[in-house]
C-alpha cells in the first residue's frame, strides 16, 4: 500500500516484483476466525532461560551494509519491509489548500512517536520534487486525517492505491463515505472504527547514501488533535479500543497482509518484586560480555 513515488528505474523494477506479476493466492477468507487470548509459548519460562526454542540458537547470520558496493536501494526496501512486521497502515486522508481536491491513500512507514502530545509519523518515499497527492495536500493544508484500516473495509482501503491522476478522488472510486471533522477540514473515514484528526508539525526529506543529491524520502511528523472511536469499540472512560471490534489490518512484506486475532497478556516485571519471590537472583544481574 501507497509508499509514495519513487524514481522512474525503481518504479519500473518495484512495478515488476509487485501486484502487476503477482498472482493472488486462492484461499478463502476464513470468517469463522475471532478474537481470542493465548498463553505464552513457555508459561514456565524463568530467568536465565533465554530463548523458548533452542533450535535457533545456533543458526548463523549474515552482515548486510545497506550502502554497500553494488547493492541496490530496492534491495533495502524489500528487506526492511518483509523484516519490519507487522506495520500499522497509516491511510491518510488529505484535501488541497483551496479545498478542490480530496485523497485518500495507505501509508505503512506510519507510527505512533509519543502520547502527551500525541505524535505520529508517517514516511513518504521520493522527495519534494516528486511529492505525489497525499504529501502535497498534507504539507500545503497542513492537515490530514490518520484512519485505522479493519478488515470489513481492507478492499476498499487498498483500491486508494490506484495511480490517479492529481485531482481525482478516491473517495468516489474506494465508495468508502467522508465523515465531518471537528478541527481539520480533511474528512475523516466514516468506516473506520479508529481516526486522528492531525497537525503537521515538520518534515523532514532523506538524500540517498549511494547516490548523493537525490532525494528518497520525507518523514511527516503529525500531531493528533482529536479522535474519534466507534461508540462498540471503546470502553466507558475511552480508554481502550476492543481489538475484537477494531479488527486491524497490518503490512508485511510484498502484498502480504496480516489479521490480528490472537492476543496474549504478559505482565511486565519489577525487579524487585520479581527478586522478593525468589524469581530472580541477584547474581544474575551482572553485565553480560558477548563471547564469555
Amino acid at each position: 500500500m501507497g509508499e509514495a513515488s519513487h524514481s522512474a528505474p525503481q518504479e519500473a523494477q518495484e512495478k515488476h516484483d509487485a501486484e502487476a506479476v503477482i498472482q493472488r493466492n486462492p484461499h478463502d477468507w476464513d470468517h469463522s476466525r475471532n478474537w481470542t487470548y493465548t498463553k505464552t509459548v513457555d508459561t514456565e519460562w524463568k530467568y536465565g532461560s533465554g530463548s523458548n526454542d533452542k533450535s535457533n540458537d545456533d543458526k548463523k547470520h549474515v552482515e548486510i551494509d545497506p550502502n554497500g558496493p553494488g547493492r541496490e536501494a530496492r534491495l533495502n526496501y524489500k528487506l526492511l519491509i518483509s523484516a519490519i512486521i507487522p506495520r500499522p497502515i497509516g491511510f491518510l486522508s488529505t484535501r488541497s489548500k483551496d479545498g478542490s481536491s480530496t485523497n485518500l491513500a495507505p501509508f505503512s512507514y506510519t507510527q505512533m512517536f509519543n502520547h502527551d502530545p500525541p505524535i505520529f509519523g508517517v514516511g513518504f518515499s521520493g522527495g519534494w520534487d516528486n511529492a505525489k497527492d497525499s504529501l502535497k495536500n498534507l504539507a500545503e493544508s497542513g492537515e490530514c486525517v490518520i484512519n485505522i484500516i479493519s478488515e470489513h473495509y481492507i478492499e476498499a482501503a487498498n483500491s486508494c492505491a490506484i495511480d490517479l491522476p492529481y485531482g481525482v478522488s478516491e473517495w468516489s472510486a474506494s465508495g468508502l463515505t467522508p465523515a465531518p471533522c471537528t478541527i481539520v477540514k480533511a474528512s475523516r473515514i466514516k468506516e473506520a472504527i479508529f481516526s486522528v484528526e492531525g497537525k503537521l508539525m515538520s518534515t523532514q526529506e532523506f538524500e540517498s547514501r549511494v547516490q548523493p543529491g537525490k532525494k528518497t524520502g520525507v518523514l511527516a511528523l503529525i500531531e493528533g488533535v482529536r479522535f474519534w472511536a466507534r461508540e462498540d469499540a471503546i470502553n466507558e472512560d475511552h480508554s481502550l479500543i476492543d481489538p475484537a471490534v477494531l479488527r486491524p489490518i497490518a503490512r508485511l512484506g510484498g502484498i502480504t497482509y496480516a489479521r490480528v486475532n490472537d492476543g496474549f497478556e504478559l505482565p511486565r516485571p519489577m525487579m524487585k518484586e520479581e527478586i522478593k519471590q525468589g524469581k530472580l537472583e541477584e547474581s544474575m544481574l551482572k553485565p553480560k560480555v558477548p563471547g564469555q
